[in-house]
């Protein structure tokens, strides 16, 4: 016996039926044979019999893998979970099947599979799927002059390299007969099918390592199609910055999530599609999904799902170079992934008390978990003595009376680039979202020759993860504590309103929200000037500076220099 035997939920079953399944898991398929005759009545005759669909699993050899009492859909095989082999490659394994509805006659042969069942083929790129549909009357093969028991007719379909004149992704064969299926040159067919998929979507291939990305954004109750379209333009430079090639998108309009698939069901299985049709090994998704929700659309789509969280804490995690930087992002992280550690219901705990739950020994769950709990405890710790240390130099600078300024700002606004202007220093500027993670001080002078500290702290985004913000608390309270904010605006771009909204969304929360602020409008040599002065009469304390090009930063430390003699009337009036 070469494969195994799948029962499913099915109850009550013979023993002369489950004999039959067996016998099916012995029988062999010339190579270069889609099927036999014996094979597809075999198979026909024990769905008749016990009255489920039936699929049986065959590889390139021959061999019968597996036999699984249901549909194509819940046969459950490592073979066929999440198979990525490349656009010039099918997996090496085919499905034949029952269907029991013999209503359906061979001229509707485009009804005959079930969406799922076509789903199922694409997911997994078989080489084909065969259904044999079950009819003891035999209409249609006596139509063909052809006499059989239970295996009436045949559909088959295979996937295609892209879309058909009709917007398919497979192709249905006309109906045949059990005999006209066993006469067809399989080994051909798959042969001119993969050197057709090499030929015709060379751009599909994936190279090692690379991840290639599919954008899902929800269009909910109170917003519009543009704000979705943009807040996936940002998820689009969240995911280049993560390293990721993005090469799809989709959005649904819904009044609110799916609790199980955060889309529809139709909506996801197009979405399987696309990941199919593209090429994807990757699903990113434009809200914070539910542990269930991602696992679910995990199983569908046979690729990796993450949410606008994840991504974020995955760029955090690239862009940390400190010790205490990288602590508080595997916090974050940590936090993130401990309420998804969850095993297949309860059948994976041994926490749930009654007989069989009792005894010495723990799961991997609850490994996992414990585990997880101490980090989280050991980190906290860590973060604590990071705040006690950070509380230390900033008593040392009020003991020296020296003013604190801290640059805040939406992510990719010029921060950086200002800083260094201001200061005169080296920060690394990168055009991407979060180029700076680690918080940086630097020293400059005033106009009255006093001198003043300048902190560059990370960059906020809509949406920020509230468990992000827990753990960077210890390096955002240089927000909170500092004297005065300059709150850095890329005057430049189209949300810019929406942009400081969140920005304030998050200072609100920091309890920063209050201090005196300055409003730099930067990148003011790509902003137009009524746009510039629109904007100027909307924002306190306007200053219009480009950090790039070295214009403004005068005005800019005059204005700052006014609010600090407002603000620090004792401090320090001239450089040591």
């Amino acid at each position: 016996m070469h494969g195994k035997l799948d029962l499913g939920k099915a109850k009550g079953l013979k023993k002369s039926e489950i004999k039959q399944l067996n016998r099916i898991l012995q029988q062999r398929i010339p190579a270069g044979k889609l099927l036999t005759i014996d094979l597809a009545e075999s198979v026909a005759e024990v769905s008749h019999s016990t009255g489920h669909p039936v699929s049986v699993v065959v590889n390139r050899r021959g061999q019968v893998v597996n036999v699984t009492l249901g549909h194509p859909s819940e046969v459950n095989m490592p073979e066929l979970r999440g198979v990525r082999v490349g656009p010039g490659r099918l997996c090496g394994h085919r499905i034949i099947h029952t269907n029991l509805d013999s209503s359906k006659t061979a001229q509707a042969n485009k009804l005959s599979f079930r969406k799922e069942d076509l789903q199922c083929l694409l997911k997994n790129r078989l080489d084909a799927i065969a259904q044999i549909s079950v009819n003891t009357d035999g209409d249609f093969s006596r139509s063909k002059g052809e006499q059989t028991r239970f295996a009436d007719v045949v559909y088959v379909a295979h996937i295609l390299p892209g879309r058909d004149s009709e917007g398919q992704l497979w192709k249905l064969f006309p109906p045949m007969t059990a005999r006209r299926a066993q006469e067809e040159d399989f080994e051909e067919l798959i042969q001119a099918l993969e050197n057709e998929f090499r030929r015709e979507a060379p751009g599909l291939q994936v190279a090692k390592g690379e991840e290639r990305a599919i954008l899902v954004g929800l269009i909910s109750e109170g917003q519009n199609g543009f704000q979705v379209d943009d807040d996936l333009d940002e998820m689009s430079l969240l995911a280049k910055t993560a390293g990721a090639t993005v090469c799809g998108r989709l959005t649904q309009s819904r009044s609110q999530p799916d609790p199980k698939y955060f889309l529809g069901s139709g909506k996801v299985q197009e979405l399987a599609l696309l990941v199919q049709e593209m090429g994807a090994n990757i699903v990113i998704v434009d809200k914070e999904l539910s542990a269930n929700q991602q696992q679910n659309l995990e199983e569908i789509v046979a690729v990796k799902v993450i949410d606008r969280t994840e991504l974020i804490l995955d760029i955090f995690a690239q862009r940390a170079q400190t010790k205490e930087g990288k602590l508080q992002v595997e916090l974050a992280q940590l936090k993130y992934l401990f309420p998804r550690l969850v095993g297949k219901g309860t059948a994976l705990s041994r926490l749930g008390g009654g007989i069989g739950t009792r005894g010495p020994g723990e799961t991997k769950l609850e490994v996992d978990r414990r585990r997880n709990r101490d980090r989280i405890t050991f980190l906290e710790r860590e973060t604590q003595r990071i705040k006690n240390y950070r509380d230390t130099q900033r008593r040392k600078r009020t003991d020296e009376n020296l003013p604190v300024v801290a640059l805040t700002g939406y992510t990719n606004s010029g921060k950086s680039t200002l800083l260094n202007a201001l200061a005169k220093s080296d920060m690394v500027v990168e055009d991407k979202l979060f180029a700076t993670l680690d918080p940086a001080t630097r020293r400059t002078t005033l106009p009255d020759h006093s001198p003043v500290l300048l902190t560059d702290t990370v960059g906020f985004i809509k949406k920020l993860p509230t468990s992000l913000i827990a753990a960077f608390r210890a390096t955002l309270e240089e927000v909170a504590v500092a004297d005065v904010l300059l709150h850095v605006v890329d005057a430049s771009h189209p949300n810019v309103m929406e942009h400081m909204s969140s920005v304030y969304d998050v200072l609100s929360e920091l309890g920063a929200v209050d201090k005196p602020i300055i409003t730099v409008l930067n990148k003011t040599d790509k902003a137009r000037k009524e746009d510039l002065e629109w904007l100027a009469a909307q924002v306190p304390n306007p200053v219009m500076v480009s950090a790039v090009m070295r214009t403004g930063l005068g005005g800019l430390l005059q204005n700052i220099q006014t609010v600090l003699e407002e603000v620090c009337p004792t401090r320090r009036l001239h450089s040591a």
